[in-house]
């Protein structure tokens, strides 16, 4: 059998495999459990982003996208169908680009060398993958809150801190540890009484931006408050109204910012 490699894996979660690599790589998942939690992640990210971004693909084609696809020789009289056709190519191109930078970390293709996910994508996408989780959305739970908090300070190089929002209704259920663009991130997850939950994804990877500012982002059908404070940037992310998500955002802001 011919060594498996990463290619191989990525090919595997993709579901890009004939019938004999794939049992090949099914063999070899079976003998390193570590590859096989990274497939399982990079298989679980990829529903997560067709979850989140299903709701676009559903909308109208803007009137202007149709027109810049279709060549100017050619756009009298001609169907609007293969402009269609493009313009939900290029959104699946650029789907399967974010895709990538999230699963592959190291892949750049030359043309979309800056399309990773940004700050509150990359956090809207952690809380899609892992809120739904029902056995196992955490790796640490908040019975052991002190060697989760230091585990995740190791990791990131940093003090991290789990703020407190039982006073809000929503109780820590603990957190694990992800993998960034560049680096490794912190995600802590938090449950109110109903079974809402609301995750917050702590990230060192700031690209040089030093803008403070407390900003609002809607990927797909989650809510996400962010900022950047001292040396993480930080993105609350939940399905709750924009007004809840924002009391809660406030307070966590205002605990992390006295530390």
């Amino acid at each position: 059998m011919m060594p498996i490699t990463e290619a191989d894996l990525h090919a595997y979660a993709d579901g890009e495999l004939s019938p004999a690599r794939r049992a090949d790589v099914e063999a070899h998942l079976a003998g390193h459990p570590d590859a096989a939690v990274r497939v399982r992640a990079w298989q679980e990210q990829k529903r997560a982003l067709q979850r989140l971004f299903e709701p676009v693909l559903d909308e109208p084609i803007p009137p202007a996208l149709e027109t810049a696809a279709i060549p100017p020789g050619a756009r009298r009289g001609r169907s609007t169908q293969p402009a269609l056709r493009i313009a939900a190519g290029i959104m699946l191109v650029l789907l399967g680009g974010m895709a990538g930078w999230w699963g592959h970390g190291r892949y750049q293709a030359p043309a979309i060398a800056d399309a990773r996910p940004s700050l509150p994508q990359q956090a809207a996408i952690a809380h899609a993958v892992y809120s739904p989780d029902v056995r196992r959305p955490v790796e640490i739970g908040a019975d052991q809150e002190t060697q989760l908090v230091t585990w995740l300070s190791r990791r990131l190089g940093q003090d991290v801190r789990a703020p407190k929002l039982g006073g809000l209704g929503f109780e820590l259920v603990g957190g694990r540890l992800l993998p960034g663009s560049e680096g490794p991130v912190a995600q802590f997850m938090y449950q109110d009484a109903g079974g809402q939950r609301l995750t917050l994804y702590v990230s060192t990877e700031r690209d040089g931006n030093p803008d403070t500012a407390f900003r609002f982002a809607r990927e797909g059908n989650i809510n996400v408050f962010y900022w950047i404070d001292g040396p993480f940037g930080y993105a609350l992310s939940a399905g709750v109204s924009k007004d809840e998500l924002a009391r809660v955002a406030s307070a966590v802001y205002d605990q992390l910012d006295k530390r």
